[in-house]
């Protein structure tokens, strides 16, 4: 908020520079990827599925089922673990670099904005300027770009839950398929809100990873930096005391003896100038000069623009850069500590166990129990009958057809009505039967 109480509206200046265009490939490679996976498929099923209602994840083609929560959960720790050794050797860099909140706002909405709004200036004109005739053609055009491309995020979003053919099946048939419809609508809605309204609130007030830098990151923790021992104590450029420029061009065509001189006249005690050019293109309104902050998200803009300053001034380059506390303050480089060997072996031995799970994990899972709240029948030939539930579950690709037969009795199997003896590829099926034995093989009160 600014001082009045009220939301900072945040109008970075368009960024430009190495580590930008370095960004925007990066970009252009996630968004391919997020826009075409749901078109792959793997034995005819998709390459990735989170089907939440449907209880069944597939990650790589290899369908996950509730029987499979553990490898689930195994996993999800190992993902958990990665991301607090990466955190404490690198940062918040995946929030610069890979989180979808950033990519879309800053490489797909920031852009479209820049385009029909214009600049960091341009935008804080047309905010403060009245109604009219241009305000109003710039803001429905924006409208209609951020609910169009809102729309089609939510589509691909709801294709990785319920799969791209069933998505097809429903955008052919809107009018039997209604809820579906008014869901995804609201969804747009609220992609809509954040990349119009909310936008980097998302980061600095509703992202929990943020917050967890504070006890994640220490002094050896690469981050965006500013190198304090170099820059300060800030100061504007200034002519040196009782210098006169009289400099009318070269005549003689004589280079300089060296870039330094050219900018020989003017002095200052440390490298930064003080010309705030990393705070107006910071996509979150902070001054990195102050410190590692909550907001930063590691995007690398501010790195850019500095060192565009830094080359117009004859300055080397990496006042901010990529660096860690003590890299700065006593030059000293990263080293593998005891807490990052730590974390890399409970990583180490999470994958190891996950591998071990994944190989050892059994395409047909079966569960047979005896029918709950029954007790054994007595038949009028003297024999006695127990009657069975049995699940499958098919976590393959093809359909598996099974029998039943008793292996260490001589007895009789029987099915419940006309139940198939079939599991569907990526299926489950139930069914019940009767188990019938003669008397003398009952010796004991429990018989397997």
């Amino acid at each position: 908020i600014n001082s009045e109480g009220k939301r900072n509206f945040i109008n970075p200046k368009k960024p430009k520079g190495r580590l930008y265009n370095l960004r925007n490939w990066f970009s252009i490679i996630y968004l391919t990827l997020f826009f075409t996976l749901p078109f792959i498929k793997v034995n005819g099923g998709p390459l990735f599925l989170f089907d939440v209602f449907g209880r069944k994840f597939i990650f790589f083609g290899i369908a996950f089922w509730p029987q499979d929560f553990f490898i689930f959960a195994i996993g999800f720790l190992a993902f958990v673990v990665f991301i607090i050794l990466f955190t404490v050797v690198f940062g918040r860099v995946f929030c610069g670099w890979a989180c979808p909140q950033t990519i879309f706002m800053e490489m797909v909405f920031r852009k479209i904005e820049y385009w029909i709004d214009g600049d960091s200036f341009k935008q804080k004109q047309l905010r403060a300027m009245h109604w009219n005739v241009e305000k109003i053609r710039k803001r429905v055009i924006k409208f209609i770009a951020f609910y169009g491309i809102s729309f089609l995020i939510a589509n691909f979003f709801l294709a990785y839950i319920i799969g791209m053919n069933q998505l097809i099946g429903y955008i052919q048939n809107p009018g039997e398929n209604v809820g579906t419809l008014v869901s995804l609508l609201i969804f747009t809605t609220v992609f809509f809100f954040v990349y119009w309204w909310f936008r980097e609130q998302v980061c600095i007030v509703v992202c929990p990873y943020g917050r967890l830098q504070g006890v994640l990151l220490d002094k050896n923790s690469i981050v965006v930096a500013y190198d304090h021992k170099r820059g300060e104590p800030r100061g504007k450029l200034k002519k040196k005391e009782g210098h006169t420029s009289n400099c009318t061009g070269c005549t003689d065509n004589v280079a300089c003896k060296s870039s330094e001189e050219k900018f020989a006249q003017y002095t200052h005690q440390g490298d930064c100038i003080d010309c705030f050019a990393c705070v107006r293109v910071c996509p979150t309104g902070i001054d990195i000069r102050n410190g590692t902050q909550l907001e930063c998200v590691n995007c690398t803009a501010c790195i850019d623009a500095c060192d565009d300053i830094m080359t117009k001034i004859n300055k080397p380059v990496g006042l901010i850069r990529y660096a860690s506390e003590n890299s700065i303050t006593k030059g000293v480089k990263l080293k593998f500590n005891r807490r990052i060997k730590g974390y890399t072996a409970m990583l180490v031995l999470l994958v190891s166990l996950l591998a071990f799970l994944l190989m050892s994990r059994s395409d047909l899972d079966v569960t047979l129990m005896r029918t709950a709240g029954m007790t054994y029948t007595k038949l009028p030939d003297g024999r006695l009958s127990n009657l069975y539930n049995l699940k499958l579950v098919n976590k393959t690709h093809k359909d598996i057809d099974f029998t039943l037969k008793l292996e260490n009795l001589t007895g009789q199997i029987e099915l419940v009505g006309t139940g198939e003896l079939k599991v569907k590829k990526e299926d489950y099926t139930q069914l019940q039967f009767f188990v019938k034995l003669k008397k003398e093989e009952v010796s004991n009160w429990k018989t397997e």
